[in-house]
């Protein structure tokens, strides 16, 4: 049986362990914090052929990586290229693929360099950090001083020195949009859901149609433009095992984030022979 190192013990792991034991693959958590490692020695968690996927802390994946010695889906690089939102954003544009407007910004900038920023785009504007998860600092600016606002307190946050990324993006608002995520393995569409408030949270004003905020997560259909919009996207990318977060507005579709260690969900939300190709890939890694 291959052996899988999951470095996520959260519902992915849960829901992936029966279908994959029943196609040879044994899912097994291997946690890289909370412990003490001696760098001499090996993981006491056994031996693996492959891992899924890169841990999300990098210091502590660097460790794992060393001393499980497997090669994983998805890997440091493409965690890391996928969690950086603007980097993501300026290749998929190169590419061709349809993304909001967006300007990176980089702290410190002065006011006429914000200013210029929320003046480029059309009021409210979206401020989103870099490279967070979850909806976790998102906000949106009506005005200009609001926006330079949150900006003075994003100043601040990153005046301190542990501030790993100290820069944001701004982005155009799209009003209305719907908002879904779809699954790409190996190249291919795997299904979607499709995130949305609450009627009441609408009314409420409400607008981040986050899970982790109060969301909920449904099967969609999605036409097959936007299929094929969110397979551009992985390959231009080069990640094998992508969230793809597309926000649809009218005849429009943009690619707004993407994730690299995206959760998995319940089974009925993808398409037929989702795990019989999320096997494949760990075997196709595995081999490689």
């Amino acid at each position: 049986m291959l052996r899988l190192a999951v470095a996520t013990n959260a519902e992915t792991l849960e829901r992936i362990r029966s279908p994959l034991s029943e196609r040879g693959i044994e899912a097994t958590y291997v946690p890289t914090t909370g412990r003490a490692q001696p760098l001499s020695e090996p993981f006491t968690d056994g031996s693996f052929d492959v891992g899924f996927v890169y841990p999300s802390r990098m210091m502590e994946g660097g460790v794992a990586d060393a001393l499980l010695g497997v090669p994983w889906v998805n890997d440091r690089e493409a965690v890391l290229r996928s969690r950086n939102k603007a980097e993501t954003l300026a290749r998929l544009d190169r590419a061709g693929v349809p993304t909001p407007e967006s300007v990176h910004v980089s702290n410190p900038a002065d006011e006429s360099a914000l200013r210029a920023a929320f003046e480029r785009l059309d009021a409210p504007v979206v401020i989103k950090p870099n490279s967070t998860t979850r909806g976790v600092g998102v906000a949106k600016a009506a005005d200009l001083d609001s926006f330079l606002g949150i900006c003075d307190y994003l100043s601040l946050i990153h005046d301190y020195r542990a501030a790993g990324d100290k820069s944001f993006l701004v982005q155009e608002f799209l009003p209305g949009a719907r908002d879904f995520r779809a699954m790409v393995i190996d190249g291919e569409f795997a299904g979607a859901v499709e995130r949305r408030l609450s009627e009441a949270d609408r009314s409420a004003g409400r607008w981040k149609h986050n899970v982790h905020r109060g969301a909920t997560a449904t099967a969609a259909d999605l036409p097959e433009e936007h299929r094929r919009l969110a397979e551009r996207t992985a390959r231009a990318l080069g990640v094998d095992w992508l969230g793809v977060d597309l926000l649809v507005s009218g005849d429009r579709a943009v690619v707004n984030e993407t994730n690299a260690r995206p959760t998995v969900d319940s089974a009925t939300k993808y398409e037929p022979g989702f795990y019989d190709r999320l096997a494949a890939l760990f075997r196709r890694t595995a081999e490689a």
